[in-house]
């Protein structure tokens, strides 16, 4: 019996090791991305406004993820639909790294300098980078009602991980003015 709780507590030992050791790798994993990750905007849509500031966040659409929608076409949304899939859609890059719909992607193209390509999620009838969510501090929403624009870094995957929210000129919203 002495034998059989020392190989528990070993089991749960090398469990709680192995659970530690991957949690600090997702977050070393993110912390790189962000720190090495190319800066890219993409602008934000109009949403519904009885749900643009919800508590503390506010809900966030993206003209790219309409422009997505167009291109997939109806029957990607209609009743029956696929509940969920992922893709990757190819933009084009202006002089101030604000990121224009191209096309689709559809694996066979070779990239042009100024083109990047983003992995997205269809949910729900929805088409989502990253998040879809920003969260801000309580009783700060009218820090971010100007919010024109979502900064990301982009990884040499796709993904996109979104870091602040700017205004129309690109000026990062948020911060305190001293």
């Amino acid at each position: 019996m002495r034998c059989n709780t020392r190989w528990s507590r070993i089991v749960v030992m090398a469990a709680t090791l192995l659970i530690l050791v991957l949690v600090n790798w997702a977050i070393w994993q993110k912390e790189h991305h962000l720190a090495k990750g190319e800066v890219i905007y993409l602008e934000l849509a109009p949403v519904d406004p009885r749900s643009l500031m919800q508590g503390d966040y506010m809900a966030l659409n993206f003209a790219l993820g309409n422009r997505i929608q167009q291109a997939l076409g109806p029957r990607a949304f209609a009743e029956g639909g696929p509940e969920a899939r992922d893709g990757s859609v190819i933009v084009r890059l202006d002089g101030q790294r604000i990121a224009y719909f191209q096309r689709l992607d559809d694996g066979q193209a070779t990239l042009a300098d100024d083109e990047r390509r983003l992995r997205y999620r269809l949910r729900h009838g929805s088409v989502q980078f990253a998040t879809n969510a920003f969260f801000f501090q309580e009783g700060h929403a009218e820090r971010y009602e100007s919010a024109r624009y979502g900064e990301f870094r982009l990884n040499d995957r796709g993904d996109l991980l979104l870091v602040a929210l700017y205004d129309e000129a690109l000026h990062r919203l948020g911060e305190m003015v001293r």
